[in-house]
């Protein structure tokens, strides 16, 4: 039986050690569930978000190679050299981007995790606990089999500020026969339900975690 690939890249493993040091000497998040990332095998990690950080928090919690999905507007940055180093997966989401799609399918067939924050884009909402999920996240999950892992972000990016916390849920397995449309309900209820369990293991308030996202200019504008 052939063995899934690990990589250990060098220049990945040097760039996630020094975010390790960086995240625990600045943030010490509260991380709960890493037993549900398994120690081979794929899986498709679904991650809210709410600010830019956001993907370093998942690669903190296991030292197997985690392919994110990246938008192209990062990934061809002055910091192009440091996603091409960390495997991310380019995705052009002006072209409806079946290629990368079709990269994150393949990364899974070969016992990789995917990283993918289902939202598309960040979550500048001050009502909404986890915007509406794209279904990118449970189609790879039921055209591979692979499970997906609900992964909910809340808390404070600020230095030293001590209400970080990422929570990892229970893998979810969809079937072939499931309709998409009722994972995706599954996944969205999984993730909210989380995000109201790491605000109640924080103390930190409903209102207070809503109130600290940045809104649009023209949000700003209208509320203003």
């Amino acid at each position: 039986m052939k063995k899934n690939k690990v990589d250990w890249n060098l220049g990945y493993r040097a760039i996630l050690l020094l975010l390790d040091l960086v995240i625990l000497i600045l943030f010490r998040p509260l991380v709960t569930g890493k037993e549900h990332i398994p120690k081979k095998g794929a899986a498709v990690i679904a991650v809210n978000h709410k600010h830019a950080f956001d993907p370093i928090l998942p690669l903190f919690t296991t030292m197997r190679v985690i392919r994110f999905m990246a938008k192209k507007e990062v990934t061809d940055s002055a910091f192009s050299w440091l996603f091409k180093v960390m495997r991310c997966i380019r995705v052009d989401r002006d072209a409806h981007d079946g290629k990368a799609m079709q990269e994150a399918i393949d990364c899974l067939r070969a016992g990789y995790l995917v990283g993918i924050f289902p939202e598309g884009t960040r979550n500048r909402t001050h009502d909404l606990e986890i915007q509406p999920l794209h279904l990118g996240a449970v189609a790879m999950a039921r055209q591979t089999g692979a499970p997906v892992i609900p992964a909910v972000i809340t808390g404070s990016y600020a230095p030293w500020n001590r209400d970080l916390m990422l929570s990892l849920g229970e893998p979810i397995l969809i079937p072939p026969e499931m309709d998409i449309n009722e994972a995706n309900a599954l996944l969205k209820s999984r993730m909210e339900q989380q995000w109201h369990d790491n605000l109640a293991l924080t103390g930190r308030s409903e209102k207070k975690e809503l109130n600290s996202r940045k809104l649009k200019k023209n949000d700003r504008m209208k509320t203003g």
